[in-house]
C-alpha cells in the first residue's frame, strides 16, 4: 500500500514538474515572439523612414552635383517640398562628408512635434531634422539651433559624431543650408564637442555684444579641438545638436559660423 502511494506521489510530482516546464516554455515563446515583433517593428521603422527620405530627395533635389562640381549647382525644389509640408524652412547638406546628412529642415509649433514625425507627417522614430521653435526661420538669429536624432542605422544626425576626430573635421569643415527664397548659405565649422542638455550652448538671444562674445568664447573653450576658425560678434552661427550614447542628459553639437551666402535665383 505504501509502495502504491509512493508511485502515485512520484507521478504527481512528475506531472507538476512537467506542467511547470511547459509553462516556462510557453512564457519563453511568448517573450521571444514579443521581442521578435518589437525588433521587426524597429527594423521596419528604419527601412520605412530611410525609404521615405530617399523619395523626398528624389522629389526635391534638382541637381545633386558631384566631384569637381561647384557647390552652387546643388539645387532644391522648395515648391515641391512646401506642397508636401508647409513647415519646410530649409535644406541641410554636408559635402563631401558626411554625405548621409542631406535632409529637409522643418520648424514645428514646438520642439516636440517632429521628434517622432517624419517630414511627410508619418509616425516614425527617425522623426525629422527641425529648427528650434524659438528661432527665426530665415537663420538670421545669432545662434540658430537645428535638432536631429542619432539613429543606429546611420541616418539623420548620427554622423555628426564623426566630428569627434579632428582629422575628419579637417577634411570636411563645411556644411550648407538652402532656403526657400533661393539662398545657399555656407557654414564653416568652428567648434564640436559634447555638452549637457542644459548647457548655455542652447541660448539663442543675447542682451549685449559682451554676452554674445562670452557665449562664443564658451563654445570654443568647450570644443574637442581648436579649429583655428575665428568668430566675432557680428557673425551668426548655427548649432547642430543630437543625442549621444553617454547619457540621456548629454548632446553632441557641431557649430558653424556663416561664411558666405549666394542667391541661386540670380
Amino acid at each position: 500500500m505504501a509502495e502504491k502511494k509512493y508511485h502515485r506521489g512520484r507521478k504527481k510530482a512528475k506531472k507538476k514538474s512537467s506542467l511547470i516546464l511547459n509553462l516556462i516554455l510557453v512564457l519563453a515563446l511568448i517573450v521571444f515572439a514579443v521581442s521578435a515583433f518589437q525588433l521587426f517593428q524597429i527594423i521596419k521603422g528604419y527601412l520605412d523612414g530611410r525609404s521615405e527620405y530617399e523619395q523626398v530627395r528624389e522629389l526635391a533635389i534638382e541637381n545633386a552635383g558631384g566631384d569637381g562640381e561647384d557647390e552652387g549647382q546643388f539645387r532644391v525644389n522648395f515648391d515641391e517640398l512646401l506642397a508636401v509640408n508647409p513647415d519646410t524652412i530649409g535644406w541641410i547638406r554636408f559635402s563631401p562628408e558626411p554625405s548621409e546628412i542631406n535632409y529637409p529642415v522643418v520648424q514645428g509649433k514646438d520642439n516636440e512635434e517632429y521628434l517622432h514625425r517624419t517630414f511627410s507627417a508619418n509616425e516614425n522614430t527617425l522623426g525629422a531634422i527641425f529648427l528650434n521653435v524659438g528661432n527665426s526661420p530665415d537663420f538670421s538669429d545669432r545662434n540658430s539651433i537645428i535638432y536631429g536624432h542619432r539613429m543606429r542605422d546611420g541616418s539623420m544626425f548620427r554622423h555628426l559624431q564623426d566630428y569627434e576626430e579632428q582629422s575628419f573635421y579637417e577634411s570636411n569643415p563645411y556644411f550648407y543650408i538652402y532656403t526657400p527664397d533661393g539662398r545657399e548659405i555656407t557654414y564653416h565649422i568652428y567648434s564640436a564637442g559634447q555638452v549637457e542638455d542644459t548647457s548655455d550652448t542652447y541660448l539663442t538671444s543675447f542682451a549685449s555684444d559682451e554676452d554674445y562674445q562670452a557665449f562664443l568664447d564658451m563654445t570654443k573653450e568647450t570644443a574637442l579641438y581648436d579649429t583655428g576658425v575665428e568668430v566675432a560678434t557680428d557673425d551668426t552661427i548655427v548649432t547642430l545638436s543630437t543625442c549621444t550614447s553617454a547619457s540621456d542628459e548629454h548632446r553632441f553639437v557641431v557649430r558653424g559660423v556663416k561664411e558666405s551666402e549666394v542667391n541661386q535665383s540670380e
